[in-house]
């Protein structure tokens, strides 16, 4: 499958510290990456320089055929981009949110069919202020994809969200994935990037460390003699609580 991204010898340094340190890996066409590694190890950064709004020290950044820093107008065309937390006008409607976003990149779009997208019709006419954690992610994906973008970035999509709405974001993403759109996702929790994640690289100290599917990955530290006491459950907590509090995810997320 063809590299929808390509990069090489990435770095970025602030002060004293090497934020980024000379890291290389490519993306394909309809694939969810995954960008882990603890606090500071320079997940963000690195997005931010490939969604052009770092400068790039050294290294290049290819999307599309198309140079991030030789033409980052172009780019931003080609990308959408999650924020860790949206924000968005208050007493503005969903339908408005959605024009406006398009408008923005020249488009002119039917708002509902966005919002049927995210499971958000019956809430086109409400303002933002009124949805919930879940529901404003879920808008806030869907204006990042009002352009028809190539690339998509996620930064930790699912902070904060309860265990239904974390749930529905998962299936929205593989739905994005599903329409050819590349996706580069950092997370903190594991079993996300295991559920969704086609490849994971990892970082420690603006390093990346490794780069495999997640089952590949798993299996390099078995063969390494990790093991550790378990006791498989046919259910966990989680499951336990979604099932109490109603399988609608629509009215919970």
């Amino acid at each position: 499958m063809a590299s929808m991204i390509e990069v090489h010898g990435l770095k970025k340094r602030y002060g004293d510290k090497q934020a980024v340190d000379g890291i290389s890996f490519s993306v394909k066409k309809g694939e969810i990456f995954g960008i882990l590694g603890p606090n500071g190890a320079g997940k963000t950064t690195t997005l931010e320089m490939m969604e052009t709004l770092r400068e790039i020290d050294s290294g290049t950044v290819i999307i599309g055929g198309i140079d991030v820093a030789k033409d980052p107008e172009k780019i931003k065309y080609m990308i959408g981009v999650q924020p860790q937390t949206p924000a968005f006008q208050d007493k503005t409607k969903l339908t408005e949110v959605i024009q406006m976003f398009a408008a923005a990149y020249g488009e002119r779009v039917d708002p509902m069919e966005f919002l049927r997208d995210v499971e958000l019709e019956e809430k086109a006419d409400s303002y933002v202020e009124s949805l919930s954690g879940g529901q404003k992610q879920r808008l806030s994906i869907t204006t990042a994809l009002v352009h028809g973008p190539k690339v998509f970035f996620l930064d930790e999509p699912t902070t904060g969200l309860d265990p239904q709405a974390r749930r529905h974001l998962w299936e929205l993403i593989k739905q994005v994935r599903a329409k050819g759109i590349s996706v580069i996702m950092t997370t903190h929790y594991m079993d996300e990037a295991e559920v969704l994640c086609d490849r994971i690289a990892v970082m420690d100290n603006g390093k990346i460390v490794a780069i495999d599917t997640p089952k590949n990955l798993i299996k390099q530290l078995l063969a390494r003699g990790f093991s550790k006491s378990q006791h498989v459950e046919q259910a966990n907590l989680e499951d336990v609580f979604i099932d109490l509090t109603g399988k609608d995810l629509e009215d919970n997320a």
